[in-house]
């Protein structure tokens, strides 16, 4: 048996999940990370703690059924995209808390860049939108904000990228400094038509370009870790951010393919085909992967906060001791007396993009109690997706015949029924759901060599189950329609 060892680091952990040749999962270590809340609407990791997690949950998985790191073919990293970190290049060491992509400490920045005049060099160049989700905004801002950037910035040893590339450079010991061309796309720094960091973006940001790390495909050995950690110098062969990964992982190969990932936020990626297509609508347009010299796209929709949502649910408001719970709860409660919940806790994604939304409860009567507020909760997930879906569609002319949905939150089954009758349309979900790992193992397969080509891939994948449609839309439509009145009154919140 061969193995392959995907390392998912997430906004809330780091797991470690080893898989065979045949793509079941032999083993996984997990460990949570801090979640740093320096002021309201800032968000924060240590990206030395995240380091040695990922340590710790690589030496675990492999502990668990006693591979040696000799015995791992190759390792694939997919990461949380748009966190942003700057380390010193002569110890590695980060100098300043991690950026994380939720963070808004941004928005004058994004303001400012707007009021420049630059946002449609931005769209046309990256195919993103100017906001605080991006990396470009973090990097500047750690720049004028940590004491150290600019010193070692003057002397060549300061090293900026997301999660992905410090990552890299720990494992490899500092002989890489790498991304990939995913990850490259969501800083809002890089020209997905040419496939390289723009000179101008880079000059109106203040970034030196040394300080960024080498584009690479996304299948392809890019370094080798380092033997002072694992004992061996085990070839680094896929990397991904997560959502990127997921699209692979779904084997969402032909243009028109359309995936959910239900984890700390929903992203909705649609397969667009081998050219960039750039729209006036607020959707996304990304690199899906690089393989063999060639790109892929897609277009993306984001809902900022989903499990993060239920999260808050559980561990704040102290509503529910688990997802189990908050599934068991909306299974057994049939409405939600009229309630609406918008997760705007740090703004809107798709399709609104407004950074000044922010979280509201509404249409609250006496009759409502707290199981109809955890379901208001939980329904707010689908609401979300479908405003994406539906603006997706619209601009494409082409409606999604299904959903292919994973990520830990689309374990509640309840969630997914409600999710497809909301859309009317089927939602399948795979076997094995952590398919952003799954997405990332595929490709450090192909970059190893272990797999030949995509045929081979979407033979190892196997759906769990298939949500249809219950009936009754007139319902859901007018459920949709008071979602909507509720979208708005949480938008411009603050100045």
């Amino acid at each position: 048996m061969k193995y392959i060892l995907a390392i998912d680091q997430g906004t809330t952990s780091t797991r470690a999940i080893l898989f065979g040749e045949n793509g079941n999962a032999a083993a996984q270590c997990a460990r949570p990370h801090r979640q740093i809340y320096p002021e309201p609407g800032w968000v924060s990791h240590d990206a030395e703690e995240i380091f040695n997690n990922v340590v710790e949950t690589v030496k675990g998985a492999l502990g668990q059924v006693r591979i040696s790191p000799r015995d791992v073919l190759a390792i694939g990293i997919t990461n949380q995209r748009e966190t942003a970190v700057l380390w010193d290049a002569r110890d590695g060491k980060p100098i300043g808390d991690a950026v994380v992509w939720q963070c808004r400490r941004t928005a004058e920045m994004c303001a400012k860049a707007e009021a420049d005049g630059i946002a449609g060099a931005v769209r046309s160049k990256t195919g993103l939108l100017i906001d605080p989700y991006f990396s470009a905004t973090k990097i500047k801002w750690m720049l004028e904000n940590y004491p150290e950037a600019r010193r070692l910035a003057r002397s060549g040893n300061l090293r900026a990228g997301t999660m992905d590339s410090f990552l890299i450079w720990k494992l490899t010991g500092g002989s890489a400094h790498v991304t990939d061309y995913t990850n490259a796309s969501r800083t809002m720094l890089f020209n997905i038509n040419s496939l390289e960091w723009d000179k101008d973006l880079l000059s109106y940001f203040n970034v030196e370009g040394s300080t960024l790390p080498e584009v690479v495909s996304c299948a392809e050995v890019c370094g080798y870790t380092d033997e002072m950690i694992f004992g061996a110098r085990v070839p680094i062969a896929g990397v991904a951010g997560d959502q990127h990964a997921a699209l692979f992982g779904q084997a969402c190969f032909e243009t028109g393919e359309v995936k959910n990932t239900y984890g700390t936020g929903c992203f909705i990626l649609k397969n667009i085909g081998s050219a960039p297509i750039i729209t006036e609508s607020r959707l996304l347009t990304t690199v899906a992967w690089h393989i063999n010299g060639k790109a892929c796209y897609a277009f993306e929709g984001s809902v900022f906060c989903a499990g993060a949502a239920l999260e808050w649910l559980m561990n704040d408001l102290k509503l529910a001791g688990g997802v189990e719970e908050i599934n068991s709860i909306c299974e057994t409660t049939p409405d939600t007396c009229g309630a609406y919940f918008v997760p705007a806790f740090t703004g809107l994604g798709a399709p609104y993009w407004d950074m000044r939304a922010r979280g509201i409860l509404c249409g609250l009567t006496l009759s409502a109690n707290k199981n109809h507020v955890v379901r208001a909760v939980a329904e707010s997930i689908a609401y979300g997706t479908r405003d994406v879906t539906d603006h997706m569609a619209e601009v494409s002319g082409i409606a999604p015949k299904k959903i292919k949905a994973d990520g830990g939150v689309s374990r509640s089954d309840f969630l997914m029924q409600f999710q497809s009758d909301l859309l009317g349309i089927d939602v399948e979900r795979p076997r094995f759901t952590e398919t952003t790992a799954c997405g990332v193992f595929y490709l450090a397969g192909l970059g190893a060599g272990l797999y030949g080509g995509l045929g081979e891939i979407v033979r190892l994948r196997e759906t769990e189950r298939l949500f249809t449609p219950s009936g009754n839309s007139a319902a859901t439509d007018e459920k949709y329609s008071y979602w909507l009145k509720a979208v708005e009154r949480s938008r411009s919140w603050t100045q």
